[in-house]
């Protein structure tokens, strides 16, 4: 007859098999609406061109021309390729000596670095509400609770530690490590 902890530890087990495949799969759900607003944004932004050249267009020719913008080119971080990084869907491994930062997808990838970066200044652990504001996302509750997941099971992994409840930094070794090799 099989024990009642032995049950219990069955079902607990189980309980968070599926937490971890639901967490991995409303990451990549994420991903997709990240993709998807995008795409949205540059409709948007290609209809806004489209309607400034038709207006233009129906202007009489002696009406000066509209003053010219300069665009600069948008900053963006210098993030890993998705070619370089693990797959959205896969597994955060269990940190390990010699284990790359690559072995992570990309999301995870730009937590670690976020956090070496204020390592490297020595400006201490971050919260998860700061991590959002420091990848430009708005300090929403579901974007916070989002980052908070992935620090959370970057944290169960071994990867983070939390030296107070909210606040993340890097692990030790993962610290010294710099991404691997």
């Amino acid at each position: 007859m099989p024990s009642v902890v032995g049950l219990l530890e069955q079902r607990e087990l189980t309980a968070r098999r599926r937490v971890d495949d639901l967490r991995e799969e409303a990451d990549r759900l994420q991903a997709e609406l990240a993709v998807a607003e995008r795409e949205w944004n540059e409709w948007v932004i290609a209809r806004s061109r489209v309607g400034e050249v038709l207006a233009r267009a129906t202007t009489p020719s002696s009406a000066p021309p509209p003053p010219r913008v300069c665009r600069l080119p948008v900053w963006q971080p210098a993030w890993p390729e998705p070619a370089e990084a693990a797959k959205p869907k896969t597994v955060v491994p269990v940190w390990r000596a010699g284990l790359a930062w690559s072995a992570l997808s990309v999301d995870y990838q730009r937590i670690l670095q976020a956090l070496s970066d204020r390592n490297r200044l020595g400006q201490g652990a971050l919260t998860c509400q700061e991590m959002a504001a420091c990848f430009g996302l708005d300090p929403v509750p579901g974007k916070v609770e989002a980052l908070r997941s992935k620090a959370k099971r970057l944290t169960a992994r071994g990867w983070l530690i939390e030296p107070a409840p909210g606040r993340f930094t890097l692990a030790k070794d993962v610290a010294g490590q710099r991404g691997g090799s």
